[in-house]
């Protein structure tokens, strides 16, 4: 063919074919439907005549119209149904145009069949529909599709619980906040939440693990049988293993039978006032907190301010108390006898008091050993130091009784005998002063009779001035004298010598006073008879 022949062939199918296939494809189809250009392919989109119609559509996209006749996805909502793909999805535009476009702001999702809730619908659309997220294996590599995802949690979301929960997330969390599952009821589980466990948190019980290097929390397969389970025993399996017997699950502070709890079976044995005391004054943390019990300091105070503490450590309070009370104590004489003071005489009877909380506060240290430690020295500035020799009391009195002397008095200058040694010290050695104050008188006594005695005769014997009773009278009796009356101008004889004394012997008044006549100017009958 020459040439010519060849450009006039082309010139008549240009001028001629190409207005039609102009007509026909008014522009460019989109990537999606690039694959059916050509006048060949026409009709696998257009009736002849026609429009593209509903059904050439889905008769390619199988997937919308099986979900149609499903009756879901948007396709198949109201919205939808009954209108022909056309009207959303226009051709002939262009390889980049968009044929799938719609406001996604104001698109209602629930017409999908999946109605965003609390989070999902704050979400941009890309953060579903991911090419990942697709299940349906016709759609797989369409990364424009919305298509393909369905309404189970785990399509978009990591299956926390390994499989060991329901696949039904939202049985049990909410679409806000997967922390918060408020839709699950434990009490529909073998495991009701009673009293303080609704208070729990999930995770206080329910531990996460490290499973195929990624955390799992587990939720199945716990033990609950007992209480032991979760909770540590603090008595060391004492009561057994069923907590139910004491506790509820209200508080472990609320014991149930306190009044009867056997204490005994516990390391410490209630004894005494013990049993009267209720548990909070010993348990006050805690019934379950241990308590040291060993020592009596644990929960007593050294009342006695280690008055009887050894290199710093004071002893047990069982060595001189017991449970029964810390009044009256147990230290026995006994034991004082081991001290440096051992008790005799009337110290026995002595109340424990007396000498060691004279100030209204009990003292047990440096308490002494001498009498002046305790008794004040009555005598100090009376008596002469040398028959109290540093304050020794003992050199006079005796621990029996202070009114029992046993003070050699022949150390003096006046020997006491006869009725004179059997007299109380003080009949001699006290007086009243001129106040009524009582006195001592140790010093500077007199030896002389009339210095402790009367003179009932008025001067009667003196002799150059001073009465020497002991010419007549003993130191064991006055009544009973030693006179002889033959040794006086009157002699007795006769019936003189049978005569009683005070016949002759008158009680008269004059201005020396009232006293018994013993001397007589003269001794003539006629001063006695008549």
């Amino acid at each position: 063919m020459k040439l010519k022949e060849l450009q006039l062939i082309l010139g008549f199918f240009f001028l001629c074919v190409c207005p039609i296939v102009a007509q026909i494809s008014p522009g460019e189809l989109s990537n999606a439907h690039a694959y059916l250009e050509g006048v060949s392919n026409c009709t696998k989109c257009h009736d002849v005549g026609n429009k593209v119609t509903r059904q050439k559509c889905l008769a390619c996209h199988q997937i919308i119209k099986t979900n149609i006749a499903a009756r879901k996805g948007y396709h198949a909502s109201n919205e939808v149904v009954g209108k022909e793909c056309v009207v959303c999805h226009n051709e002939h535009h262009g390889r980049n145009f968009q044929i799938i476009r719609f406001d996604k702001k104001n698109f209602i999702h629930s017409k999908t069949g999946f109605e965003l809730k609390g989070v999902h619908g704050r979400q941009d659309c890309n953060a579903c529909h991911k090419p990942k997220f697709i299940k349906d294996a016709r759609l797989k590599g369409k990364p424009s599709t919305f298509m393909g995802l369905n309404k189970t949690c785990l399509t978009c979301h990591e299956d926390y619980h390994q499989g060991r929960m329901s696949s039904k997330c939202d049985n049990c969390h909410s679409f806000e906040s997967w922390k918060n599952a408020t839709g699950f009821d434990h009490n529909t589980t073998r495991f009701p939440l009673l009293g303080s466990h609704k208070n729990v948190l999930c995770d206080k019980c329910h531990k996460t693990i490290t499973v195929n290097g990624k955390p799992k929390q587990i939720f199945k397969g716990l033990p609950f049988g007992n209480c032991t389970a979760c909770h540590k025993d603090v008595h060391e399996n004492k009561f057994g293993q069923n907590c139910k017997k004491c506790h509820n699950e209200e508080s472990f502070h609320l014991v149930k039978g306190m009044k009867t709890f056997d204490h005994d079976k516990t390391n410490f044995k209630l004894l005494g006032k013990h049993r009267l005391l209720a548990c909070k004054e010993c348990h006050k943390k805690s019934l379950t907190a241990p308590i040291k019990h060993d020592h009596c300091n644990n929960c007593h105070a050294d009342y006695h301010n280690k008055d009887f503490a050894k290199n710093g450590v004071s002893p047990d309070c069982n060595q001189c108390h017991n449970n029964d009370g810390f009044t009256p104590s147990t230290y026995s004489i006994e034991s004082h006898n081991l001290t440096k003071f051992p008790l005799e005489g009337a110290h026995l009877a002595t109340p424990c008091m007396a000498c060691h909380k004279k100030d209204g506060k009990w003292s047990f240290k440096n308490m002494g050993t001498k009498c002046i430690d305790c008794h004040k020295n009555i005598h100090k500035g009376f008596m002469q130091d040398k028959y109290i020799v540093n304050n020794n009391c003992q050199t006079c009195h005796v621990v029996t009784s202070w009114k029992k002397v046993t003070f050699d008095h022949s150390q003096t200058k006046f020997k006491l005998d006869g009725a004179h040694a059997k007299i109380f010290c003080g009949d001699c050695h006290y007086a009243k002063n001129q106040n009524g104050v009582k006195i001592q008188k140790f010093t500077g006594l007199s030896m002389e009779c009339e210095s402790c005695h009367k003179n009932s005769h008025m001067g009667q014997f003196e002799v150059n001035g001073k009465t020497v009773c002991t010419r007549c009278h003993t130191t064991e009796e006055w009544l009973k004298t030693k006179f002889d009356h033959n040794t006086s101008r009157f002699k007795l004889d006769g019936a003189h010598a049978t005569a009683k004394c005070y016949e002759c012997h008158k009680q008269v008044t004059d201005e020396k006073g009232k006293y018994i006549q013993y001397k007589f100017k003269s001794i003539e009958c006629s001063v006695c008879h008549s």
